[in-house]
């Protein structure tokens, strides 16, 4: 995947991951994977398929979405909600399936987990559920479904068998215009001529990633200058609650308190005379 198509790719698929202050209590982090969720058929507040369509055949489909990961921190064996700098919480791994030359595919991820030491009887385990689901592509029109059946369980409990942020990557030859796009859930935009990236946060066409951004914010409608001085302004126990929330709010606070001067004057923008 180019660099200009990654970028925005992952803009899409962490739109919303979580939110400033980064941290777990806020409020606006209690309900989160709001985009582009393909839940298990029969739930009733959102999609189980979506689709999108384009005026071309012979495509090659990249369906990208992340996975919900529990990780539970363990303290001398026993679960608790905090210890040894890190919360429970539930973050997310990144997963792909690719159509070529074929009209279907099969998207199996088996349940698992995994488990971290991080000394003085401190442990996170990480577990994640199966997934079940298809990705069918028939001339133009490119379908993603979650085979899963939803058991009644609240939503915390139903995205951990969801596809969330899912997004498909088309490859093929493409008029630079609209004639011939459509989407239920997946709304395809023109990356390049030879590309399109089906979305389900609407998007212009050919679009980029500020290259003054200094990296993911996970909040494209909000300005970086605002949430780099935001961030910086924490107090220090809460920059230690967004540390422990999650490795990429941990980044975050990393790269934003190692700014340089020059790299914070170009948040400002530039005007050339």
């Amino acid at each position: 995947m180019s660099d200009p198509l990654r970028a925005i790719a992952d803009a899409v698929l962490y739109e919303g991951y979580v939110l400033w202050p980064y941290r777990r209590s806020a409020m606006k982090n209690r309900q989160r994977w709001t985009f582009g969720g393909v839940y298990p058929r029969g739930w009733p507040q959102d999609r189980s398929e979506v689709s999108a369509t384009v005026a071309a055949t012979d495509l090659e489909v990249t369906v990208r979405f992340l996975q919900v990961v529990h990780r539970q921190v363990l303290a001398d064996g026993e679960p608790v909600d905090s210890a040894g700098g890190w919360a429970t919480w539930e973050e997310a791994v990144e997963r792909e399936s690719t159509v070529d030359g074929r009209q279907s595919t099969v998207i199996s991820v088996p349940a698992g987990s995994e488990r971290e030491e991080l000394g003085d009887g401190v442990a996170l385990i990480r577990s994640w559920e199966a997934l079940e689901g298809e990705v069918v592509v028939e001339g133009g029109t490119v379908t993603v479904r979650n085979l899963a059946d939803w058991d009644g369980s609240p939503r915390e409990e139903t995205v951990r068998r969801t596809f969330c942020s899912l997004h498909a990557v088309l490859r093929g030859s493409f008029a630079d215009s609209m004639e011939g796009r459509s989407g239920d859930g997946l709304w395809p935009v023109l990356i390049d001529d030879t590309t399109m990236l089906a979305s389900p946060i609407i998007l212009e066409d050919r679009p980029r990633v500020a290259p003054e951004s200094p990296g993911d914010f996970f909040d494209g409608g909000e300005i970086d200058q605002l949430l780099v001085l935001n961030t910086l302004a924490l107090t220090d126990d809460e920059k230690a609650e967004m540390r422990a929330t999650d490795p990429r709010t941990r980044a975050i606070l990393d790269r934003v308190e190692s700014m340089t001067p020059d790299q914070l004057m170009q948040l400002h923008g530039r005007t050339t005379i």
